[in-house]
């Protein structure tokens, strides 16, 4: 009996040992599990609950069975024009096969260490065998695109004669892939050696292309180019508008003129015709007296003239020497 009794304690010791140590493990929702003894994998676990280990010998890595995701630095890459741009990319990745992940890489740290060697090698090989405009567009859309000046003025028809004049439709070059089947092209570069990882890589998307300075140059070159079109575009509609009021208001000018010196040699007109008249009246009241008065008008302004007078005895000096004169 004592003998029993000292087994059953020596055993509830050992139970309570290996207890303390921890047999057991939880693993959560969203968490898969490998059990290693002595470096080697022993068993693996994707589902949630309690679970048995040997105490002391095994070992539990944990790792994350949720989508995670992968943001790569920008990279300076050549384009096959030999264009230099900046690709900044992101990745969407997860632990497919924790066993192979365990025993190629080990930790997450080292995961996301290889995952960038093979991200940013499939783009920059992808980038660097396509043109720079696969890279940066994704459709031709832009070649059906009309490009209208917004234009704020009260007259309707000055407005669209504005519009019609800065109006550019400019040609692209078609593509044939896009930034689109970039990004695929690039996912099925890299998931050819993800696999052997225990990585299952779920998309490649290019985040955002930043031209280089050298070519960021060019682009704001040709967009001042664009924009001093368009200003020309506005000088030689405003000249026009100011060639136009100007023959107007010449117009104008001539016009009113005209139609002052018609009024003035219609009053000139009409004064001569009321003097006649009252030269005619007052000659035919009294012409003797009328043919002296313009007589003596004349004397004034011709005999002043004459610098020497050799005879009086003409018609024209009746009145200077007429005895009727006096009378």
């Amino acid at each position: 009996m004592k003998k029993l009794i000292t087994t059953l304690v020596v055993l509830f010791v050992v139970f309570i040992v290996l207890f303390l140590l921890g047999p057991f493990y939880v693993l959560n929702e969203g968490e898969q599990a490998v059990v290693t003894r002595f470096g080697a994998i022993v068993q693996s676990s994707n589902t949630a609950g309690l679970k048995f280990k040997m105490p002391v010998v095994d070992t539990v890595v944990i790792y994350p069975k949720k989508i995670l995701s992968w943001d790569g630095d920008a990279q300076r890459i050549p384009t096959k024009e030999n264009q230099f741009i900046w690709v900044d990319t992101t990745a969407r990745w997860r632990i497919s096969d924790p066993e192979k992940f365990y025993e190629s890489v080990t930790t997450l740290n080292q995961g996301y260490a290889r995952l960038d060697d093979i991200v940013d090698s499939s783009v920059r090989t992808i980038i660097s065998e396509n043109f720079l405009n696969e890279a940066v567009r994704s459709s031709n859309l832009i070649n059906e695109m009309i490009e209208t000046e917004q234009v704020q003025s009260e007259n309707i028809a000055d407005a669209e004669q504005i519009q019609n004049l800065t109006s550019t439709q400019d040609s692209y070059e078609e593509i044939s892939k896009g930034r689109n089947e970039l990004s695929n092209e690039m996912f099925d570069f890299a998931a050819k050696f993800t696999s052997e990882y225990g990585i299952e890589l779920i998309d490649i998307i290019i985040r955002q292309i930043r031209y280089s300075d050298d070519l960021t140059q060019s682009v704001f070159n040709r967009m001042i180019k664009e924009r001093n079109q368009i200003a020309e575009a506005y000088r030689s509609y405003g000249e026009g508008q100011k060639a136009e009021w100007d023959g107007m208001l010449e117009n104008e000018r001539k016009k009113i003129l005209s139609g002052a010196y018609a009024t003035s040699e219609k009053i000139k007109g009409d004064a001569d015709a009321e003097a006649t008249r009252i030269y005619a009246d007052a000659y035919s009241s009294d012409t003797d007296f009328f043919e002296f008065w313009i007589t003596l008008n004349s004397y004034k302004k011709s005999i002043v003239n004459l610098p020497k007078t050799l005879s009086t005895d003409m018609e024209y000096f009746k009145y200077l020497y007429s005895p009727k004169v006096g009378e």
